[in-house]
């Protein structure tokens, strides 16, 4: 995988921190996205560049507006010559539980264009070129259930949006299969917190009777299924919504303790 470049959206903090540490330790060159967290995108591209001898640089754009897209993908092809993976990690979700009809216009508009749009106008501007070179990997994050496209009380934006992306990133792989490009998705179980940037092996040591595999979630559980995804040989993988829970039933979760 040496000298392929990856765009990780929302990728200084969380998971796509603990992703961009992983694709960089596979020779994986990133294009490290971030929209306020800046002393952290720039502490993290050093350190992987330090460590692993990769090229990494930061990029400062709102995925949620197509001209920041354009901007962000114009800024990374100053660098490299290709984006040949995108991992569209961020995605606003608001914390409140609020009914739907609570939702004001915009905040509605912002939770779909960050989760939903951003794919759609990120993959409009890279997809052309990865045609061209017949090899791309677009990978998606949803939560656990997304493509059965359940209800969510008080998180109606967010699942809607998440719903309508799984039905995307499907649609994606039957369209770009003949042109060697891949779409997968990644669902995340209840990986919270400092958790979300942790190693397996962190959490070897600390119990949850919550999860069935009797440890909680780590941000390196995603990142390894992303890198996998990524790699050269998972070309026969497209299409596929893959839930990362550790066994645990999220949204009944949720609903038990309504």
């Amino acid at each position: 995988m040496k000298n392929k470049t990856a765009l990780i959206t929302g990728g200084a903090v969380g998971i796509g921190r603990r992703t961009a540490q992983q694709l960089a330790a596979e020779g994986i060159n990133v294009i490290i996205n971030y929209r306020n967290s800046k002393n952290e995108a720039l502490e993290l591209a050093a350190y992987l560049t330090e460590r692993y001898s990769t090229r990494n640089i930061c990029i400062q754009g709102d995925i949620t507006e197509y001209e920041a897209c354009r901007k962000i993908v114009a800024d990374a092809l100053k660098d490299f010559s290709a984006i040949d993976i995108v991992v569209h990690n961020a995605g606003p979700y608001v914390s409140e539980r609020k009914k739907m009809g609570e939702y004001g216009i915009d905040e509605w508009n912002y939770i779909i264009n960050g989760n939903l749009n951003a794919v759609f106008y990120l993959s409009t501007l890279i997809i052309p070129s990865m045609r061209e070179r017949k090899w791309g990997r677009i990978i998606t994050v949803g939560f656990d259930r997304v493509e059965s496209a359940p209800g969510w009380i008080y998180r109606s934006a967010f699942a809607a949006a998440k719903s309508g992306l799984a039905s995307l990133t499907k649609t994606i792989a039957l369209e770009e299969a003949e042109n060697g490009i891949t779409a997968n998705m990644v669902c995340p179980g209840d990986i919270i917190g400092d958790w979300k940037e942790k190693t397996i092996e962190a959490s070897l040591y600390t119990a949850d009777p919550t999860v069935p595999v009797g440890r909680p979630g780590t941000g390196q559980d995603v990142s390894r299924v992303i890198s996998f995804l990524a790699n050269e040989q998972s070309s026969f993988i497209t299409g596929s919504i893959i839930p990362i829970t550790g066994g645990k039933d999220v949204l009944g979760k949720i609903f038990r303790e309504k």
